[in-house]
């Protein structure tokens, strides 16, 4: 059997290919990524390593050659991801693959206000409807990403957000990277859609008292509106319609949209999922400004 992993230069994609390599040999793996010279060192272990780009179609049946199970890391290109990936599965049929396994996003459906929702969701709906075995995984929100918050927490003493008393459970990238190995090497896990999520569910007012816990530094929460931390994004830089995307998440766990709390990390791994304490703490140093974050 032989593997592939789309984007394997990004840090999801570069952790999953740790996992794998944990439990397949190098010729059993393949990597496609925009810039294969960045990946010399684990080629270099035996790994193929082949160029692709999802922006450029005939790039892509030389790319999937050979390939029994791919999982096809969900791009970064927000507005064009849609026709991304469908390129991406096109090819991957066409090419004999047996199973696709896709990093989609947590209930990516209509109820999700997110901003990422619509893609997801449309993705999701050309990987079931491939004609091939499939795996969707829908990942919780990353705990990391709540260290650039509480950098700012740390530094002003305040905690804002506008999900008043939602939870949603955070979950380490590694674990969804993990999740993704796993389900793509390991038998069964076929057409089915898993929830990917932390051990825990958490409050911002929860999420606050942690990172003032673990930096030692008092932190108000402040709730505001959806339009109040849209323009707390504008004034930390970001365009508008990027404000709006990032406040949307808050928005969709104050609604109840990414509640969900799942087993499926421990029933794929064997062992517990890192909690949000655990990853806080490891970055505790950047969020008190002793070093530059690495999320």
């Amino acid at each position: 059997m032989r593997v592939l992993i789309t984007g394997a230069n990004g840090r999801l994609a570069r952790l999953a290919t740790g996992y794998v390599l944990e439990q397949l040999p190098p010729s059993d793996v393949i990597l496609t990524t925009r810039h294969p010279e960045q990946l010399a060192e684990v080629a270099a272990r035996g790994v193929e390593v082949r160029y692709s780009d999802f922006d450029v179609p005939e790039s892509l049946p030389a790319a999937f050659a050979g390939a029994n199970r791919v999982l096809m890391v969900s791009t970064w290109d927000i507005g064009r991801r849609l026709k991304q990936h469908g390129a991406a599965i096109d090819a991957a049929v066409a090419a004999g693959v047996e199973r696709i396994v896709y990093t989609s996003g947590l209930n990516s459906t209509p109820s999700n206000p997110a901003f990422v929702v619509k893609e997801h969701g449309g993705s999701d709906d050309l990987v079931r409807a491939s004609g091939v075995d499939w795996t969707i995984l829908g990942m919780g929100l990353y705990a990391e990403f709540r260290v650039p918050f509480g950098i700012t927490a740390v530094k002003t003493g305040t905690y804002r957000h506008n999900a008043g008393d939602g939870v949603t459970a955070y979950v380490s990238r590694a674990d969804c990277a993990a999740v993704a190995a796993g389900t793509l090497v390991q038998e069964g896990h076929r057409n089915v859609d898993y929830d990917v999520t932390g051990p825990e569910l958490h409050t911002q007012v929860e999420v606050a008292a942690l990172i003032s816990e673990v930096t030692g530094h008092p932190v108000e929460v402040v709730e505001v509106s959806d339009e109040e931390r849209k323009a707390d994004f504008m004034a930390a830089g970001y365009e508008e319609d990027e404000a709006g995307s990032a406040a949307s998440w808050g928005t969709a766990i104050r609604v109840g949209a990414l509640d969900s709390l799942s087993p499926v990390f421990t029933d794929v791994t064997g062992r517990p999922g890192r909690t949000l304490r655990e990853v806080l703490t490891q970055h505790r140093d950047a969020m008190l400004g002793l070093e530059e974050p690495r999320i």
